[in-house]
């Protein structure tokens, strides 16, 4: 019987050995499984694509949705549109309702050093007029501002304004020539007039007579595009 028993024995200890191995390649087999999994959930996602390029927006209330939600402006429309280009472009709209033109002359040139823009959309001067300012002051004051995005390598697009005949039709006249002037001597492109679309639609207005209401900001945008497009190519 002892030598059956230490046969027996001798026989054991080499099955032990081959069963512990193979379980040992099964412990390590499913570890290495479930760290591949880990590490297919771990993974992050991809980063977001920068964008194409920036369009910076130096307006004032007529750009920055006065008496409306922020989003239901033509400027925020016009993110939502390059947003959906392909490579998407970014907007940064730096609009101030009351801003004048030395208002934005101020602010330039540290709002380029922010936002690094490719496009500046300069669309200021209302308040200017509105108050009877000097138009040679505001021609001064906008020449900074495209000098401004020059200097930085930005392209310019120069939105302008007509007064209101009450103001006098030689202030008139010079009031929208000033804009004519600086495009042609700076080589800009230029929007003559913003509310060109809905200026003689007293329902496209606010009760202030002045600021055009929500529903008509996509024709806003929509006059907007065709002097905006060339530059972001």
């Amino acid at each position: 019987m002892g030598g059956w028993k230490n046969t027996y024995a001798g026989l054991r200890r080499p099955v032990q050995c081959a069963i512990g191995l193979i379980m040992l390649a099964w412990v390590l087999m499913a570890a290495a499984l479930a760290g591949t999994a880990m590490a297919a959930t771990a993974r992050p996602a991809p980063a977001p694509q920068d964008p194409a390029g920036t369009v910076l927006v130096m307006g004032d209330s007529l750009s920055a949705a006065y008496g409306m939600a922020a989003d239901e402006g033509w400027v925020s429309l016009l993110g939502e549109r390059l947003a959906s280009r392909t490579p998407a472009w970014r907007v940064v709209n730096a609009s101030i309702s009351g801003e004048t033109t030395a208002g934005g002359a101020s602010r330039i040139v540290d709002a380029l050093a922010r936002h690094r823009p490719d496009v500046v959309v300069i669309a200021l001067g209302a308040n200017d007029g509105l108050r009877g300012l000097p138009t040679h002051d505001s021609a001064i004051n906008l020449a900074r501002m495209i000098g401004a995005a020059h200097g930085a390598g930005a392209e310019v697009l120069l939105v302008g304004m007509q007064m209101p005949p009450n103001l006098g039709a030689a202030y008139t006249r010079a009031f929208e020539q000033n804009y004519r002037n600086l495009a042609d001597r700076f080589d800009v492109a230029l929007l003559p007039f913003l509310l060109e679309p809905i200026a003689l639609d007293r329902d496209a207005f606010q009760d202030d007579n002045l600021h055009p209401v929500a529903e008509v900001q996509p024709r806003l945008l929509d006059h907007v595009w065709p002097s905006l497009e060339p530059l972001l190519d």
